[in-house]
């Protein structure tokens, strides 16, 4: 029996903002450590990472201000839906990390959330925040692509 190909394109869930508002120079791949609630209301796609944010701390690479929400039937097993929680690191990965959040203008952004054989991963990217003159110019590239693309459709 053959293989099924895994769809790499299904996220469930994007930040999208992050590549406009941050120039991402290096990604890296996380594990998240989440309770059994957890895990099911991500499954289930209810997860914001929008105002998301990682921070260094002791050692440890912790995930804040990401929103999931309470499971419906997990009634007191539920958590705090804006808790802080640990991403899994290598530590060659979280040194790499801490280095360069010491930098001025530099932060970790989460990227996107999926699951990969069946665990929950965050692809978390170094960011350097964009002036609004290099907005401009992405937004200007962009249409340019754009309406090259129609041309040469038509």
């Amino acid at each position: 029996m053959a293989k099924k190909k895994q769809n790499t394109e299904n996220y469930l869930a994007q930040n999208r903002k992050a590549r406009f508002n941050y120039a991402i120079a290096e990604t890296f791949e996380a594990g998240i450590s989440l309770t059994g609630t957890e895990i099911k209301s991500v499954r289930a796609g209810q997860i914001t990472i929008g105002d998301g944010f990682v921070t260094i701390h002791n050692g440890n690479a912790l995930l804040t201000n990401v929103h999931i929400s309470s499971y419906v039937q997990g009634n007191q097993f539920n958590v705090d839906p804006l808790r802080t929680r640990q991403l899994l690191l290598h530590k060659r990965e979280i040194r790499v990390l801490e280095k360069a959040t010491q930098e001025q203008g530099v932060t970790i952004v989460p990227l996107k959330v999926y699951l990969k054989h069946g665990f929950a991963k965050v692809l978390v990217g170094i960011g350097r925040g964009k002036k609004k003159y290099d907005k401009r110019e992405d937004i200007k590239k962009r249409d340019q692509e754009r309406e090259l693309s129609r041309r040469f459709k038509n």
